[in-house]
C-alpha cells in the first residue's frame, strides 16, 4: 500500500506498466480478486438512466468487458477505428471504455453536456465508426440524439446503447450482461509497444475551438499513477468518483488509480450530495473524488465529519486560477488533495498540508509523494515564451492524432520539440521562490464547450 512514500510493491507495478495496456492492468487485478467486487452503481441508478444498480465482481466484469468486445467485432468495426461514448457514470461506461479497448479500437468519451452540434463535429474530425450511448440520461433521451447525430456522421455505421425500450437502429447491449460467458476476443498483436498506442481522444478548447488530445495507455497510466501516488492510495481500496470519463481529469482521478490499485471503483453521477454520503457509508469508501468548490462545501457544511469512512477527498479544480484562493480545508479527519486539471495537457496533484492552505506550485521537476525520499518523478513545471503554464513528462501526449483518424489539419494539440505542453493557462513567476500564480482561464475555457465537470463546478462556485 501507499502510506507516506511510495511503497515497492506500487513502485514495482508501475515499472510494469511500461509495457502494459490499460486492459492488462485490469486482468493483472482480475487473476488477483476474481470475487472481490470491482465495480458498483450509483444506488439512485434508476432516476439517471433507468435500470437497477448493479455490482460486479472482478471476474463478472472481465466477463462483460470481453462480451463487449466481441460484439464491437461482430458488428465490423476494425482495428484501431474509434468509438464514441456519451453515457451516464454507471458500470456500463466502464465496462464499454474497456471493452472497446480490449477489442483494439480507441475510446472516444464525449462530454455528457455535448448536443448534436458538438457531437458531430467531434466524430467527424475523427472518423469515428461507431456510437454507444446510455438509453437516456436524466430527462434526455440519448438514444434518439445518437441516431439524429449518425444521420449526420455518413461513417458512423453503429450505434448502440444500454437501457430498456431502445428505438429501432439502436443495437442494445444490455444482454451482454445476462449471456453465458463465450470465448474472449484474440489478441492484437502490434508491432510496436501496445503502451505506447493511442487508447483514447479527448477533447479540450482552444481559442480556435475544439481540439482532439490522444492519449496512449502508458499516458493514461503515468496520470492516474501520480495522483494515486500524492493521495496515498492503498492497494484494495474502494474508491468513489463523481467525474465522468469524458476528459483527462476524470479518467485520471477515477479509473486509472482503481485498475492501478486493484480495488473497488463506486460511481456517482454528478452530484447529489445526499446520495454521494449514503454511497460513502454504505459502501465503506474511503477515498472519494469531487469537484473542488462541491468538495469545500461538504466540508464546510460539517458533512464530512459525519461520514467517517472518508479518509481522503480529492478534489478537481477545472479551473485551476481559482485554486490558490480557496478556502482553507478545516478536517481534522479527512485529507485533502488537490487536482489542478490543466485542460487535456496535464494534471498536478497536491496534497494539503497542516494550514489547510492549497500547496504552492513551483517551475521545477514534480514528484509524487511531493517531499517524500524516493519519490517518483511524475513531471515539470515551466513558464512558456507566452507567459502560460508549460507542463513535461510522461503523462503529457506526445504525438498528434494518426493522419487515419484526423481528417483536417487545425486545430490540433502539439508539444514543442523540447516536450512541453502548453496549457494556455496564464501565469507569473516569483523570481525568489520560483512559485507560480495562475491569473486566469486559459484561452476558449469559457467556451460552450466545456466539460460537465467544469459546469458542476461553476454552479457550485
Amino acid at each position: 500500500m501507499i502510506v507516506g512514500q511510495s511503497s515497492p510493491q506500487h513502485m514495482a507495478m508501475i515499472a510494469k506498466a511500461g509495457r502494459s495496456t490499460l486492459d492488462d492492468i485490469f486482468c493483472r487485478a482480475a487473476a488477483r480478486r476474481p470475487d472481490a467486487i470491482a465495480l458498483a452503481d450509483p444506488p439512485n441508478r434508476a432516476a439517471i438512466a433507468g435500470g437497477a444498480p448493479r455490482r460486479l465482481t472482478f471476474a463478472e466484469a472481465d466477463r462483460m468487458i470481453s462480451a463487449v468486445a466481441v460484439r464491437l467485432r461482430r458488428l465490423g468495426l476494425g482495428v484501431d477505428e474509434v468509438v464514441g461514448l456519451q453515457m451516464a457514470n454507471t458500470v456500463d461506461a466502464v465496462v464499454t471504455l474497456l471493452g472497446t479497448l480490449r477489442a483494439g479500437l480507441i475510446a472516444m468519451p464525449l462530454p455528457l453536456l455535448w448536443r448534436q452540434a458538438e457531437c458531430v463535429a467531434a466524430l467527424n474530425r475523427v472518423g469515428a465508426k461507431a456510437l454507444i450511448v446510455s438509453g437516456r440520461i436524466g430527462s434526455v433521451d440519448h438514444c434518439d440524439l445518437a441516431m439524429n447525430i449518425a444521420a449526420e456522421v455518413f461513417q458512423i455505421r453503429q450505434v448502440g446503447g444500454f437501457g430498456d425500450n431502445l428505438p429501432d437502429g439502436v443495437i442494445g447491449f444490455d444482454d451482454l450482461y445476462a449471456a453465458p460467458a463465450g470465448e474472449p476476443p484474440s489478441a492484437i498483436n502490434r508491432s510496436v509497444n501496445p503502451a505506447a498506442h493511442v487508447a483514447a481522444i479527448t477533447w479540450d478548447v482552444g481559442p480556435d475551438g475544439l481540439v482532439p488530445v490522444a492519449r496512449s495507455h502508458f499516458e493514461l497510466l503515468a496520470a492516474g499513477a501520480a495522483i494515486a501516488l500524492e493521495a496515498r492510495v492503498e492497494h484494495n481500496t474502494i474508491l468513489l468518483t463523481s467525474l465522468a470519463l469524458p476528459s483527462l481529469a476524470g479518467l485520471a482521478v477515477g479509473v486509472i488509480p482503481w485498475l492501478l490499485i486493484g480495488g473497488t471503483l463506486a460511481l456517482h453521477h454528478p452530484f447529489d450530495d445526499e446520495v454521494f454520503l449514503q454511497q460513502a457509508r454504505d459502501q465503506q469508501c474511503s477515498v472519494a473524488v469531487v469537484p473542488a468548490a462541491l468538495a469545500l462545501q461538504l466540508e464546510a457544511s460539517g458533512a464530512l465529519g459525519r461520514r467517517g469512512e472518508i479518509k481522503t477527498i480529492v478534489a478537481a479544480w477545472r479551473a485551476p486560477e481559482r485554486m490558490a484562493a480557496s478556502a482553507a480545508w478545516r478536517d481534522p479527519v479527512v485529507g485533502m488533495v488537490d487536482v489542478a486539471a490543466f485542460g487535456e495537457t496535464g494534471v498536478l496533484a497536491t496534497r494539503r498540508g497542516g494550514n489547510g492552505r492549497p500547496a504552492l506550485l513551483a517551475l521545477g521537476p514534480v514528484t509524487a509523494p511531493r517531499g517524500v525520499p524516493g519519490a517518483l518523478h511524475v513531471g515539470e513545471i515551466s513558464r512558456t515564451a507566452a507567459g502560460t503554464v508549460g507542463l513535461r513528462g510522461p503523462s503529457v501526449p506526445k504525438f498528434p492524432l494518426l493522419p487515419e483518424i484526423d481528417s483536417v489539419a487545425k486545430p490540433a494539440f502539439a508539444v514543442g520539440a523540447d516536450g512541453v505542453g502548453d496549457t494556455g493557462f496564464p501565469c507569473t513567476v516569483d523570481p525568489a521562490t520560483r512559485t507560480i500564480t495562475i491569473t486566469g482561464p486559459a484561452a476558449g475555457a469559457g467556451s460552450r464547450y466545456h466539460s460537465a465537470e467544469r459546469a458542476l463546478s461553476d454552479r457550485a462556485a
